[in-house]
């Protein structure tokens, strides 16, 4: 067996370093994208708004249903299709890998934050919607200013460990052929022949992210139990 030679990964750092950055920041625009829309979802459905609601549990379930890899093939391949047929020309309208991986990603994370929004809200005692009423304060400013802070301090230990779910999850955007953390080391891989250096580097960056994350997930989790404790 060869000796193990890690000044490879030295020297391609720079390289791995960018493909981290792309997994960090489809990491981050997905968070953003899923917590918006997905609290945003919740609420219809936590108004029960007529037909939306029904819509949004369809979409919600179905999402959770299937595999992200294949919610990326879907979009990828079928919506070009689709908005050419929308516009008139018949003609596939190509939305790119990078786009396809930023809306996908968020839109699929949504159905998963929505749900923990939606049992976040279910968890609020309703003396806090009582008293609300009792201040006079609009619907808005009682979920603005109230409800949905609470719901996010609450949940805010399994919406972090979404997001590690998440950052894991990016190593998917192979099949679109873009170059995140893992997508990276793999191209390095194939190039130089070092694969045991390279994805054992690539394993330890997932864990030192990962266990930094899981240990902030543990803090919160402290946090809340001594809150509700008092």
């Amino acid at each position: 067996m060869n000796t193990l030679d890690f000044s490879i990964v030295t020297q391609s750092w720079p390289y791995l370093w960018s493909g981290l950055l792309f997994s960090l920041a489809l990491t981050a625009a997905a968070f953003v994208i899923g917590m918006v829309l997905g609290t945003c979802l919740a609420l219809v459905q936590h108004f029960e708004i007529p037909v939306f609601a029904q819509i949004i549990r369809g979409y919600v379930a179905v999402i959770r249903s299937i595999p992200l890899i294949l919610v990326l093939f879907w979009f990828f391949f079928l919506v070009p299709i689709v908005l050419g047929h929308l516009s008139g020309n018949g003609r596939p309208i190509p939305i790119g890998a990078t786009y396809t991986a930023f809306i996908t990603f968020g839109l699929f994370e949504a159905a998963y934050y929505s749900e923990i929004i939606r049992v976040g809200l279910r968890a609020v005692n309703k003396g806090q919607f009582e008293a609300c009423q009792a201040l006079a304060l609009s619907t808005y400013d009682t979920y603005r200013h109230i409800v949905l802070p609470q719901v996010l301090r609450v949940a805010s230990p399994i919406i972090l460990s979404q997001t590690i779910i998440l950052f894991q999850d990016t190593s998917l955007v192979y099949v679109l052929s873009l170059t995140d953390l893992l997508g990276a080391a793999s191209k390095l891989a194939q190039l130089n022949g070092r694969l045991v250096e390279m994805y054992l580097v690539v394993a330890v960056a997932y864990l030192a992210i990962s266990s930094a994350a899981s240990q902030c997930v543990a803090v919160l989790r402290k946090r809340y139990a001594l809150a509700t404790s008092r």
